[in-house]
């Protein structure tokens, strides 16, 4: 009878939460007008133009620049947009992978911090086009150079970001774990690494768009394909709206790369019960 009974009290439960409403999302409406501000705009650079307010052969209006793009058909936008899209991933993987073992070092050892940061402060501060002559110098016109200088561009922020993000973990945990009597494998895993994941996430993210931006820069480098090379076709052959197409791409792309990124950063980061999730969960003014 007993069994019954739960049994019933499990059903109903279920019942219960099934027929529960759904959380709501309380900015949802900012959500979408911050769609609808970006289209608002290019409304307007379309009223100004075709009004000859903006001249058209320096700020081309929208709907000329989405005829260029339709004008370079799927087949070849799509392999400009892919061989652009392929660097970045192969240059992002290859750099935050770099600064993700080198920043966990210089985070755990102050001796390696000691002896490689007045190098990295100094690279760091190269702006990304004075790679260009050096890197083609060393490694010639193919692919390593674009791909080594997108790396480069991924590398310091994400090191940056993940050697702050152990320096900067609670001592109290880190007190708690001794106590506990952790390896240093275990405790590197268990608390240094849970505690800085928020830290490494925003170098992750600001490394990938530091990897698109040195993308345009990469393509410099004797390119025939890529978003990079239609913005140097554009520019030499003076049409803007390829120019302003091209940046378009970029800043579509960028944002999508972007997304990803804070879906995953999302999903690993649930655990978290941070002060934006409580305003979530009560409403956002």
């Amino acid at each position: 009878m007993a069994n019954d009974e739960s049994l019933a009290l499990h059903h109903q439960s279920q019942a219960t939460e099934q027929r529960a409403p759904r959380p709501r999302d309380p900015l949802k409406r900012w959500r979408i007008a911050g769609w609808i501000l970006p289209l608002a705009f290019l409304a307007a650079i379309e009223a100004l133009v075709r009004a000859s307010v903006l001249p058209e052969h320096l700020v081309p209006a929208p709907s000329t620049i989405a005829g260029t793009l339709w004008q370079l058909g799927g087949e070849r936008l799509g392999r400009h947009i892919g061989a652009s899209a392929m660097r970045v991933l192969a240059g992002f993987g290859i750099g935050s992978a770099l600064a993700l073992l080198l920043g966990a070092a210089m985070g755990l050892s102050r001796r390696l911090d000691a002896l490689l940061d007045p190098a990295f402060q100094a690279l760091r501060a190269i702006p990304s086009l004075a790679w260009v002559p050096i890197l083609l110098l060393w490694m010639g016109i193919d692919e390593a150079p674009k791909i080594t200088l997108i790396a480069i561009g991924a590398f310091f922020p994400v090191q940056l970001s993940v050697m702050a993000g152990i320096r900067g973990v609670d001592r109290k945990l880190i007190e708690l774990g001794e106590v506990n009597r952790l390896s240093r494998r275990a405790l590197f895993t268990r608390i240094l690494l849970p505690a800085s994941l928020p830290h490494i996430f925003t170098g992750l993210r600001t490394g990938l768009s530091l990897a698109w931006m040195f993308m345009v820069a990469a393509e410099l480098i004797a390119a025939t394909r890529g978003l990079g090379y239609l913005l140097s076709d554009g520019r030499e052959t003076g049409r803007p709206d390829l120019v302003f197409g091209a940046i378009l791409l970029l800043a579509l792309l960028g944002k999508l790369s972007d997304s990803i990124l804070k879906a995953v950063e999302a999903h690993v980061l649930s655990w978290r019960d941070t002060a934006d999730d409580r305003s979530s969960s009560r409403g956002v003014r």
